[in-house]
Formats: structure tokens, C-alpha cells, sequence
């Protein structure tokens, strides 16, 4: 089986962030695969112990986008590409173009894939919108937030969180599907991984190695902020009536949510 898993690098969540000039600082803070595509790559690397094949993973971002790729060869990954070209970076309209132009190109060259895994969402943009764009361009089926997955030749049955239940989807290759948390626990990197994963190659290329010239995105970021800080709490005294007419007041003009 030849497995696509679409790989984001991020800020690490649990890193402070720091902001400037409404946007965050570029090089600050620690950078990791992103969470989400974490529980993608465990299962590519499971489906191929199990079924054989190999896993690719592909990626769009600067140099630095090398070191999450590292960290999927110490995993198990067998090949990488990463689409490094500041034409192509932009919002997730462009970023789903570049990634399925890729996988299109591979395809064309005599890589095909049966299944591409992407995870549910990234923790920097958080909203979910990757891997069904993905699917579209390839023109395949996608099944998202998936928390179980069998695969029995070319039919697959996944387990899907909707809103706090599940679903049970029944589907075939090829296929798209986007991981959810619980979907697996994601191993980390051995040591003989880590030392092997140096000396693997990474296949980088450019707009026009997959096809495609500039695009442009669809949406603009104008600023980030971070959050007001936190104000304390208020305690109410007095009669229950006094207190509703105070809240009320507060509420309205205060908060002026009323």
C-alpha cells in the first residue's frame, strides 16, 4: 500500500508566544510536527507494518519545515518531499493546491498512492479545511475526524467523532481520510531512528516542479493579538434584588452584551 501523509510543521503549543507588529514573531519559540498530523503518520506507519508498502510525506513550508520531516524519517517514514517556494505559501485555499499538485506530480511519475491520511486540523489555523480540499483537487472521497480505521483490501470502514458521537463510515480506496486524538498513541523517535533519519534524502521542490505557477490566496490575515488579560472576578453583595439590577446594569453596560 502506498500511503500519503501531508505534513505540517507548527508552534509548539506549549511555547510561549510572542507577538509583534500584529503578527507572531517569526523566529521565536519551538517548532514540532503538527499534534493532529502526529496521530496521520502513527497510522501510515502502522497500516504499513501491518500491510506493507511505503509511507511518503509531503510538506510545505521554508528550510526549517526539514526538521518535522526528520522527525517522521525517525518514525518510519520512507520518503519526503517538501515544497519549499514562498509562491505557494499563503492561505489554505494555495496550501491544499500545492500539496495535492505534489502528490499529482508523484503520481504522474509513476507513485501512485491508495490512501493519503492528513490530520484533522492544524493548532496554529484550526480549521479543518486541508484535507477536504485536498480530496477534492485529487478528486477522491474523504472521510474526516477519524478515530478508528480498518482496512480490508480496498474497503475501509473508519469510526468518526461528530460533535461529541461517533459515526461509522464505510468507504474505498483510493481514499482521503483526516486523524483525530484518539485515532492512536503516536510513538516517539528511537535513537538508531533519529541517526538513520539524517542520512535520508529529501526530495524539495518548487512551483514549477509540481506544476504550478503563483497563486494567489483567497483569504488575508490583517493582524493577530493576543487575548485581553484575564480580569478578576466580581462579587456581588447585598439583597438578591439589589445584586440582579447590579448585574444587570453590569452586563449592559460593561460588558454590553445586553
Amino acid at each position: 500500500m502506498n500511503i500519503v501523509v501531508c505534513l505540517k510543521q507548527t508552534l509548539d503549543t506549549e511555547e510561549r508566544v510572542v507577538m509583534g507588529e500584529g503578527t507572531v514573531e517569526p523566529d521565536d519559540g519551538k517548532r514540532v510536527v503538527n499534534p493532529y498530523d502526529d496521530f496521520a503518520l502513527e497510522e501510515a506507519i502502522r497500516l504499513k507494518e501491518k500491510l506493507g508498502g511505503t509511507v511518503t510525506v509531503i510538506c510545505l513550508g521554508p528550510q526549517r519545515a526539514e526538521a518535522a520531516i526528520r522527525t517522521a524519517f525517525a518514525i518510519g517514514a520512507d520518503e519526503a518531499v517538501l515544497i519549499n517556494d514562498e509562491r505557494v505559501a499563503g492561505d489554505e485555499y494555495t496550501v491544499a493546491e500545492a500539496l495535492a499538485a505534489a502528490i499529482r506530480t508523484r503520481a504522474a511519475s509513476g507513485k501512485p498512492f491508495d490512501l493519503v491520511l492528513a490530520g484533522h486540523m492544524s493548532v496554529d489555523n484550526g480549521a479543518s479545511q486541508g484535507g477536504p480540499r485536498i480530496a477534492e483537487l485529487l478528486g477522491i472521497p474523504h472521510v474526516a475526524a477519524v478515530t478508528e480505521l480498518t482496512i480490508a483490501g480496498k474497503d475501509v470502514t473508519a469510526r468518526c467523532d461528530v460533535e461529541g458521537d461517533e459515526e461509522v463510515v464505510a468507504a474505498g480506496l483510493p481514499l482521503l481520510i483526516t486523524a483525530q486524538q484518539g485515532l492512536n498513541e503516536p510513538r516517539y523517535p528511537t535513537l538508531p531512528g533519529i541517526m538513520k533519519a539524517k542520512k535520508k534524502t529529501i526530495e524539495t521542490l518548487t512551483a514549477e516542479q509540481i506544476g504550478m505557477a503563483a497563486i494567489l490566496s483567497k483569504t488575508e490575515a490583517n493582524e493577530r493579538f493576543l487575548p485581553p488579560p484575564k480580569q478578576p472576578g466580581r462579587l456581588m453583595k447585598g439583597e438578591m434584588a439589589a445584586q440582579t439590577a447590579e448585574l444587570i446594569r453590569l452586563l449592559r453596560e460593561e460588558a454590553k452584551v445586553l
